[in-house]
């Protein structure tokens, strides 16, 4: 009897379209790697949206970015090098520790000029910050995101593009006893999106990451 192989799955064939597609650089690579080494929770983006964030800064052309959820500082990065020399990122990251390695991680890449780490509790950064921002990427404690939702449109600007990861979470949504703690702030998120001043879609993902997805706004 002929043994078959297994066919792809969704990680493998992830993993090709990052190596033949994305093809992250060794200051992402980096990045990955000391967040690992350093016991960091390995809920960082993958390389594919990674790349995704970068494309979606250099086509909406943002010159100001905001970042919700810093970690290790991958999609940092990506971002980052997405824009123009006089570009600036913002980056809010809650522990010191990780922030540490952020700041190591983005100035590796040659991007500390770019991009500013702030530790503390973002909701109490925010109100620090002087807007416009162009892009602003959620990627945070999902009990605030209708917090930072509301943040993104106080900081933005019409036409300001909003992104909010783990926008699906393992279809939590249509089932909220997957994860009783994160889904109702994710619910409540989405219901904030699809009425104005937004004007939003959600993309589903499978990968690495499991069942996701993301939501693509825009600020009317």
């Amino acid at each position: 009897m002929v043994e078959h192989a297994p066919k792809p799955g969704w990680t493998d064939v992830e993993h090709w379209l990052t190596e033949t597609v994305v093809k992250p650089g060794p200051e992402h690579e980096r990045a990955l790697q000391t967040a690992v080494e350093r016991g960091m929770p390995a809920i960082e983006v993958q390389p594919t949206a990674g790349k995704l964030l970068h494309l979606l800064v250099r086509m909406s052309q943002a010159r100001r970015v905001l970042e919700i959820g810093t970690l290790a500082g991958y999609s940092t990065i990506w971002m980052a090098q997405a824009l123009p020399d006089d570009g600036h990122l913002d980056t809010l990251e809650y522990l010191p520790e990780h922030a540490e390695i952020a700041r190591a991680n983005v100035a590796a890449a040659g991007l500390d000029n770019r991009v500013e780490v702030h530790v503390g509790t973002a909701l109490e950064t925010l109100p620090t910050l002087e807007g416009p921002y162009d892009f602003v990427f959620i990627d945070a404690d999902k009990q605030n995101n209708t917090n930072y939702l509301q943040w993104a449109v106080r900081l933005g600007r019409p036409g300001t593009v909003v992104v909010l990861d783990n926008a699906v979470w393992e279809g939590a949504l249509l089932d909220p006893e997957v994860d009783e703690t994160n889904t109702p702030g994710i619910i409540a998120a989405l219901e904030l999106l699809g009425e104005p001043p937004f004007d939003a879609t959600v993309v589903q993902t499978v990968g690495s990451k499991g069942w996701d997805g993301f939501a693509l706004a825009v600020v009317r």
